[in-house]
């Protein structure tokens, strides 16, 4: 199995709820960026699921109307997911071959360090609207095998 982890786009500067951010001009720019070079690439998700926070939902939403791609919304892909919870609610998607995970920081450091078996997460940095491959056998710590990270502005 596949696992994409695309960190939403750049979003605006919070003037209400955290929850309903928007992308911004560039930040819309970013998440097609990612769709095109997931297009150009043939990187075509089974299944894209997207954190309900606006600002991951509308990343995704550009993504999936691009690559064709499923579309669900993941109450677990909010922020705060721990590694332990994603591992759980991973598992039920094994049977695809790649699952696309639109979310956060430092939620996406947590859990790709876990698939990798990475001793300190903060030795990853994702940044917004980048693009991380890992592939694994089976859904556990330290099972993945990291094919890329691409951030945006090397998408074009």
């Amino acid at each position: 199995m596949t696992i994409g982890f695309l960190r939403h786009a750049e979003a605006e500067h919070a003037s209400g709820s955290d929850f309903d951010r928007r992308p911004t001009p560039r930040g819309l720019d970013q998440a097609e960026k990612a769709a095109r070079f997931c297009l150009r690439n043939g990187l075509l998700p089974d299944l894209i699921i997207t954190s309900p926070v606006v600002r991951a939902r509308r990343t995704a939403e550009i993504v999936a109307a691009t690559t064709g791609s499923d579309l669900i919304v993941g109450d677990w892909l909010s922020c705060g997911m721990e590694p332990g919870d994603f591992l759980k609610e991973i598992a039920a998607y094994s049977q695809k071959r790649f699952v696309l995970l639109v979310g956060h920081e430092p939620d996406f450091s947590d859990a790709i360090a876990c698939l990798l078996g990475l001793i300190d997460p903060s030795s990853l940095k994702i940044r917004k609207a980048s693009l991380t491959i890992v592939d694994i056998a089976a859904p556990h710590q330290g099972c993945g095998q990291l094919q890329f990270l691409i951030p945006a502005r090397f998408m074009s």
